[in-house]
């Protein structure tokens, strides 16, 4: 039997981060303003310090990784890419199957890649209170962990359904010295708007990340922090797919396809991006590989929204960016991969979908699940339920292999364990959960509120 664990030498972890933006074959729509005309430079400083937005802006191909931040990383860094033997004999496929697995970092996913960077990047601008959202917790926790590491306190404003089912999640964000405060709250405008309308809203990415942005840009001493979908998060999240082509190289193998789940989409291009470098580049290896985002089918927004500018909160407090969306003030039912319960997708993602380089698909949650317990019981590690999404695609696809008897080989981004979301596996064990199809009258209500926009 083949190698199980292929592993790379700290010496080996990447010097830099991978900038997509550099090989697109067109160059990316510009964030607007409320007048619909491109942000102008500095209107962003308010939460961003200027060595984030530059990076947010950058078009050079690398950009070096601050030894700072790569002394931080070497606690989990570089991550282990593993062959799943046992899920391929399992499943009497041809296919084979590897995943990189980012559960190994403290946090518990992959998210600490880039709140490192950012918490370091705001302390060197001086600044000493970060104000973020979260969903499931991931992102809140990696950003507590990174806080923490540069002396930084972190604010961080949890989607109330998220709240409620991920009580450890919020128990690991305060262990590391951070606030947690369930959203919508009484302790922004934002917040109290929306209870003032619907006391029970369940909350959502977007409404949290109205409530973060509020106070940032309120108090001086204090900045936003962002998960996912903005090009700098992006950015610093590929690490993961740069190592999994060093990792691929020393197996002497290379995808043919890539999985990865889909919400804001820093989980999808830390995989995909570094392997989209090759096909840009026309490596012959890269000719027919196909990067596939999988979302949930509660929350479509590559496969049902619509590619418009938009808002990324629900109160209009950002920059309109181009995206896929269902509407900035669409909110999702409370399903347990609260990480993929964005309205908006990263406008290089949204953008590299529209012009054909990448796939999408949606999935229902039962049936992620259930491919979340089988991968479990063969390969021993419990999945996230945002990973669980791309663990459902990848099996799809190698039973299919199965059926044609076609020997792919199938790359996995398992972006984190399942340890603080059991509460979702029991109901899931106890026949309590359910698959919910957003309706479609819902999501053109949605889309009909999107801001008029000449572009």
């Amino acid at each position: 039997m083949s190698q199980t664990k292929i592993l790379l030498d700290e010496s080996e972890m990447p010097t830099h981060w991978y900038n997509v933006v550099a090989d697109m074959p067109n160059k990316p729509y510009p964030p607007l303003g409320p007048d619909g005309k491109p942000l102008a430079p500095g209107r962003m400083e308010a939460i961003f310090p200027a060595n984030i937005l530059a990076q947010e802006t950058a078009t050079e191909r690398w950009v070096p990784i601050p030894e700072p931040v790569r002394e931080i990383y070497r606690l989990w860094r570089p991550s282990p890419l593993l062959r799943a033997h046992r899920l391929e004999a399992l499943l009497g496929t041809p296919a084979k199957i590897y995943y990189k697995y980012e559960g190994v970092s403290p946090a518990g996913s992959h998210k600490p890649n880039s709140a490192v960077a950012q918490a370091y990047y705001n302390r060197v601008a001086g600044i000493k209170r970060l104000v973020t959202e979260t969903g499931a917790g991931q992102w809140g926790s990696a950003l507590a962990l990174a806080g923490q590491m540069f002396g930084i306190s972190v604010r961080i404003y949890m989607v109330k359904v998220s709240y409620g089912q991920k009580p450890f999640r919020r128990s690991l964000m305060q262990a590391w010295g951070a606030e947690v405060f369930a959203s919508p709250s009484e302790l922004t405008e934002a917040g109290r708007q929306v209870l003032a309308r619907a006391p029970d809203n369940p909350g959502s990415l977007g409404i949290a990340i109205s409530e973060a942005v509020e106070e940032a840009a309120a108090r001086a001493d204090t900045n936003y922090a962002l998960g996912s979908v903005l090009n700098h998060v992006l950015l610093h999240q590929t690490v993961i797919g740069l190592e999994a082509k060093k990792q691929l190289e020393k197996a002497g193998d290379y995808p043919d396809m890539i999985f990865a789940p889909c919400g804001g989409g820093s989980n999808f291009a830390g995989i995909a991006f570094p392997f989209f470098a090759d096909k840009a580049a026309g490596d012959k290896r890269a000719e027919k590989l196909r990067l596939v985002a999988v979302e949930p089918a509660s929350c479509p927004t590559l496969t049902k929204g619509v590619y418009a500018y938009d808002f990324g909160d629900a109160s209009g407090f950002t920059p309109l960016m181009k995206m896929y969306t269902l509407g900035h003030d669409f909110i999702p039912p409370g399903i347990h991969a609260g990480g993929l319960r964005y309205h908006g997708d990263s406008p290089l993602v949204s953008q590299l979908y529209h012009e054909g380089h990448l796939e999408a698909m949606a999935v229902p949650q039962l049936a992620t699940f259930e491919a979340g317990v089988q991968f479990a019981r063969a390969e021993g590690i419990l999945p996230a339920p945002e990973s669980c999404h791309a663990i459902r695609a990848a099996l799809d696809e190698a039973l299919r292999c199965k059926r044609t008897g076609e020997a792919k080989t199938l790359l996995i981004n398992l972006s984190g364990h399942g340890h603080f979301d059991m509460a979702a596996y029991d109901k899931y064990f106890a026949g309590e959960l359910s698959d919910y199809e957003y309706p479609a009258q819902e999501i053109q209500a949605a889309l009909k509120r999107l801001p008029e926009v000449q572009a």
